[in-house]
Protein backbone atom coordinates (compact mmCIF):
# COMPACT_ATOMS: atom_id res chain seq x y z
CA UNK A 1 0.00 0.00 0.00
CA UNK A 2 1.06 2.83 -1.23
CA UNK A 3 1.68 6.27 1.68
CA UNK A 4 -0.31 9.11 1.50
CA UNK A 5 1.38 12.54 0.31
CA UNK A 6 -0.69 15.31 2.51
CA UNK A 7 -1.03 18.33 1.08
CA UNK A 8 -2.38 21.49 2.69
CA UNK A 9 -6.34 20.47 2.00
CA UNK A 10 -5.54 16.91 2.29
CA UNK A 11 -8.08 14.76 4.30
CA UNK A 12 -6.42 11.52 6.03
CA UNK A 13 -6.81 8.54 4.67
CA UNK A 14 -8.86 5.43 6.43
CA UNK A 15 -6.28 4.27 9.16
CA UNK A 16 -7.14 0.66 7.19
CA UNK A 17 -4.72 1.81 4.19
CA UNK A 18 -2.09 2.32 6.46
CA UNK A 19 1.19 -0.35 5.35
CA UNK A 20 1.03 -3.38 6.59
CA UNK A 21 2.60 -4.00 9.56
CA UNK A 22 2.17 -3.06 13.31
CA UNK A 23 3.54 0.37 13.41
CA UNK A 24 0.62 1.32 11.11
CA UNK A 25 2.11 4.32 8.65
CA UNK A 26 -0.36 5.84 7.23
CA UNK A 27 0.55 9.36 5.68
CA UNK A 28 3.47 12.11 5.41
CA UNK A 29 3.40 15.28 5.04
CA UNK A 30 0.56 17.96 6.09
CA UNK A 31 1.25 20.27 8.69
CA UNK A 32 0.57 20.44 13.03
CA UNK A 33 -1.94 22.75 12.80
CA UNK A 34 -5.01 22.41 15.53
CA UNK A 35 -7.69 21.45 13.39
CA UNK A 36 -5.35 19.15 11.47
CA UNK A 37 -3.87 17.36 14.97
CA UNK A 38 -8.18 16.99 16.03
CA UNK A 39 -8.94 15.20 12.64
CA UNK A 40 -5.66 13.20 13.41
CA UNK A 41 -6.32 12.05 16.73
CA UNK A 42 -10.50 11.91 16.59
CA UNK A 43 -9.61 9.17 13.58
CA UNK A 44 -6.95 7.10 15.60
CA UNK A 45 -4.01 8.99 14.05
CA UNK A 46 -1.21 10.61 15.24
CA UNK A 47 2.13 12.35 14.33
CA UNK A 48 5.88 10.65 15.25
CA UNK A 49 8.85 11.46 13.47
CA UNK A 50 12.26 12.43 14.13
CA UNK A 51 14.62 15.67 13.66
CA UNK A 52 15.18 16.08 9.86
CA UNK A 53 11.94 14.28 8.69
CA UNK A 54 9.08 15.01 7.11
CA UNK A 55 5.94 14.92 9.32
CA UNK A 56 4.90 11.01 9.64
CA UNK A 57 1.42 10.17 10.42
CA UNK A 58 0.96 6.49 12.04
CA UNK A 59 -2.33 4.61 13.57
CA UNK A 60 -0.79 1.23 14.51
CA UNK A 61 -2.62 -2.06 14.97
CA UNK A 62 -2.46 -3.84 17.05
CA UNK A 63 -3.12 -0.80 19.40
CA UNK A 64 -2.32 -0.44 22.90
CA UNK A 65 -4.87 0.40 25.47
CA UNK A 66 -4.80 0.68 29.30
CA UNK A 67 -8.38 0.24 30.60
CA UNK A 68 -8.64 2.56 33.45
CA UNK A 69 -10.26 -0.07 35.47
CA UNK A 70 -7.38 -2.30 35.07
CA UNK A 71 -4.01 -0.27 35.72
CA UNK A 72 -1.30 -2.41 37.54
CA UNK A 73 0.13 -1.32 40.64
CA UNK A 74 2.42 -2.85 42.36
CA UNK A 75 2.74 -3.58 46.19
CA UNK A 76 5.74 -0.57 46.77
CA UNK A 77 3.55 1.51 44.53
CA UNK A 78 0.25 1.21 46.69
CA UNK A 79 2.21 1.76 49.37
CA UNK A 80 3.88 5.20 48.37
CA UNK A 81 0.04 5.97 47.13
CA UNK A 82 -0.99 5.08 50.88
CA UNK A 83 1.33 7.45 52.39
CA UNK A 84 0.75 10.43 50.06
CA UNK A 85 -3.03 9.94 50.90
CA UNK A 86 -1.96 10.48 54.56
CA UNK A 87 0.15 13.02 53.97
CA UNK A 88 3.43 11.03 55.10
CA UNK A 89 5.18 11.97 51.78
CA UNK A 90 5.85 15.47 50.37
CA UNK A 91 4.45 14.46 47.13
CA UNK A 92 1.90 16.47 45.32
CA UNK A 93 0.61 15.72 42.17
CA UNK A 94 -1.24 18.64 39.86
CA UNK A 95 -2.87 18.61 37.07
CA UNK A 96 -2.52 21.26 34.42
CA UNK A 97 -0.19 23.28 35.81
CA UNK A 98 3.15 23.51 34.03
CA UNK A 99 2.36 21.39 31.02
CA UNK A 100 5.47 23.62 29.18
CA UNK A 101 8.15 21.87 31.48
CA UNK A 102 6.70 18.13 31.33
CA UNK A 103 6.73 18.47 27.81
CA UNK A 104 10.32 19.57 28.07
CA UNK A 105 11.54 16.93 30.39
CA UNK A 106 9.77 14.73 27.90
CA UNK A 107 11.90 15.58 25.06
CA UNK A 108 15.09 15.50 26.80
CA UNK A 109 16.93 13.06 25.71
CA UNK A 110 17.07 9.80 27.53
CA UNK A 111 19.79 7.47 28.34
CA UNK A 112 20.83 5.20 25.45
CA UNK A 113 19.04 7.56 22.71
CA UNK A 114 20.85 10.21 20.78
CA UNK A 115 17.85 12.52 20.13
CA UNK A 116 14.01 12.82 20.40
CA UNK A 117 10.95 12.95 18.90
CA UNK A 118 9.04 15.64 20.64
CA UNK A 119 10.85 17.89 18.20
CA UNK A 120 10.36 22.06 18.84
CA UNK A 121 7.50 22.23 16.44
CA UNK A 122 6.05 19.35 17.89
CA UNK A 123 6.17 21.16 21.21
CA UNK A 124 5.18 24.41 19.71
CA UNK A 125 2.04 22.89 18.41
CA UNK A 126 0.81 20.78 21.41
CA UNK A 127 1.57 23.53 23.84
CA UNK A 128 -0.76 25.60 21.00
CA UNK A 129 -3.22 22.81 21.43
CA UNK A 130 -2.94 22.97 25.40
CA UNK A 131 -4.09 27.07 25.61
CA UNK A 132 -7.05 25.70 23.56
CA UNK A 133 -7.87 23.28 26.32
CA UNK A 134 -6.84 20.04 24.33
CA UNK A 135 -3.42 18.74 25.90
CA UNK A 136 -3.42 18.40 29.65
CA UNK A 137 -0.56 17.38 31.86
CA UNK A 138 -0.05 15.78 35.17
CA UNK A 139 2.93 16.45 37.49
CA UNK A 140 4.48 14.78 40.36
CA UNK A 141 5.92 17.36 43.03
CA UNK A 142 8.49 16.43 45.32
CA UNK A 143 9.36 18.91 48.34
CA UNK A 144 8.14 21.57 45.65
CA UNK A 145 10.49 20.63 42.80
CA UNK A 146 9.31 18.55 39.50
CA UNK A 147 10.13 15.35 39.67
CA UNK A 148 8.09 13.42 37.05
CA UNK A 149 4.58 13.65 35.40
CA UNK A 150 3.17 12.92 31.49
CA UNK A 151 1.43 14.60 28.84
CA UNK A 152 -1.81 14.04 26.65
CA UNK A 153 -4.84 14.75 24.63
CA UNK A 154 -7.94 14.89 25.76
CA UNK A 155 -10.94 14.56 23.26
CA UNK A 156 -14.44 14.22 24.82
CA UNK A 157 -14.11 11.26 27.19
CA UNK A 158 -11.04 9.75 25.26
CA UNK A 159 -7.61 10.46 26.34
CA UNK A 160 -4.60 9.60 24.60
CA UNK A 161 -0.78 9.22 25.95
CA UNK A 162 1.94 10.95 24.38
CA UNK A 163 4.80 11.04 26.93
CA UNK A 164 6.16 10.37 30.51
CA UNK A 165 9.18 11.43 32.69
CA UNK A 166 10.52 10.74 35.83
CA UNK A 167 13.35 11.90 37.98
CA UNK A 168 12.89 10.21 40.80
CA UNK A 169 11.82 6.21 41.26
CA UNK A 170 8.05 6.09 40.69
CA UNK A 171 7.30 9.62 40.00
CA UNK A 172 6.02 9.39 36.66
CA UNK A 173 3.78 6.10 37.67
CA UNK A 174 2.34 8.18 40.40
CA UNK A 175 1.32 11.17 38.15
CA UNK A 176 -0.60 8.15 35.92
CA UNK A 177 -2.11 6.48 38.69
CA UNK A 178 -3.85 9.34 40.02
CA UNK A 179 -4.66 10.21 36.81
CA UNK A 180 -6.37 7.14 35.85
CA UNK A 181 -8.20 7.10 39.25
CA UNK A 182 -9.44 10.42 38.01
CA UNK A 183 -10.65 9.63 34.67
CA UNK A 184 -12.25 6.81 36.01
CA UNK A 185 -14.19 9.16 38.14
CA UNK A 186 -15.52 11.09 35.20
CA UNK A 187 -16.14 7.63 32.57
CA UNK A 188 -13.29 7.67 31.01
CA UNK A 189 -12.93 4.03 30.19
CA UNK A 190 -9.99 3.98 27.81
CA UNK A 191 -6.34 5.57 27.55
CA UNK A 192 -4.65 5.24 24.09
CA UNK A 193 -1.04 4.40 24.99
CA UNK A 194 0.04 4.32 21.38
CA UNK A 195 2.50 1.70 20.59
CA UNK A 196 3.30 -1.68 22.50
CA UNK A 197 6.15 -2.04 25.08
CA UNK A 198 7.12 -3.43 28.36
CA UNK A 199 7.46 -0.86 30.44
CA UNK A 200 3.21 0.05 28.89
CA UNK A 201 2.44 -3.60 29.51
CA UNK A 202 4.08 -4.31 32.85
CA UNK A 203 1.25 -1.24 34.09
CA UNK A 204 -1.21 -3.24 32.81
CA UNK A 205 -1.60 -1.71 29.26
CA UNK A 206 -2.63 -4.19 26.40
CA UNK A 207 -3.15 -4.80 22.66
CA UNK A 208 -6.54 -4.56 20.85
CA UNK A 209 -7.19 -4.38 17.38
CA UNK A 210 -7.29 -1.35 15.50
CA UNK A 211 -11.09 -2.12 14.83
CA UNK A 212 -12.26 -1.93 18.33
CA UNK A 213 -9.63 1.16 19.19
CA UNK A 214 -10.89 2.95 16.66
CA UNK A 215 -14.67 2.25 17.08
CA UNK A 216 -14.61 3.20 20.85
CA UNK A 217 -12.64 6.80 19.88
CA UNK A 218 -16.01 7.03 17.82
CA UNK A 219 -17.80 6.69 20.36
CA UNK A 220 -15.44 8.29 23.45
CA UNK A 221 -14.43 11.42 21.82
CA UNK A 222 -18.67 12.54 20.85
CA UNK A 223 -19.34 12.62 24.84
CA UNK A 224 -18.75 15.78 26.95
CA UNK A 225 -15.04 15.69 28.49
CA UNK A 226 -14.20 15.49 32.10
CA UNK A 227 -13.83 18.80 34.16
CA UNK A 228 -10.21 19.60 32.95
CA UNK A 229 -8.99 22.17 35.40
CA UNK A 230 -5.57 23.24 37.25
CA UNK A 231 -5.73 21.48 40.22
CA UNK A 232 -4.01 19.27 42.65
CA UNK A 233 -4.98 15.12 41.99
CA UNK A 234 -5.36 12.77 45.29
CA UNK A 235 -4.33 9.01 44.59
CA UNK A 236 -7.97 8.35 44.85
CA UNK A 237 -8.79 10.12 41.76
CA UNK A 238 -10.38 13.52 43.93
CA UNK A 239 -9.46 17.22 42.27
CA UNK A 240 -8.82 20.22 44.52
CA UNK A 241 -8.12 23.48 42.90
CA UNK A 242 -4.93 24.95 43.86
CA UNK A 243 -5.04 27.99 46.24
CA UNK A 244 -2.80 30.34 44.28
CA UNK A 245 -1.46 29.52 41.28
CA UNK A 246 -0.63 31.80 38.14
CA UNK A 247 0.14 30.37 34.32
CA UNK A 248 3.15 30.32 33.42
Amino acid sequence: MALTLLGPDTPFPPPELALDDPAGLLAVGGDLSLARLEQAYRHGIFPWFSPGQPILWWSPDPRMVLRTDAMALSHSLRKKLSRIARGRLPIQVRMDTDCRAVMRACAAPRQGQPGTWIVPAMQHAYLQWHRAGFVHSIETYLDGELVGGLYGVGIGRMFFGESMFTRVSDASKIALACLVRWLARHGVGLIDCQQETAHLASLGARPIARSDFLAHVRQAAAQPPPPWAPGTLRPDGGWHPLVSWTSP
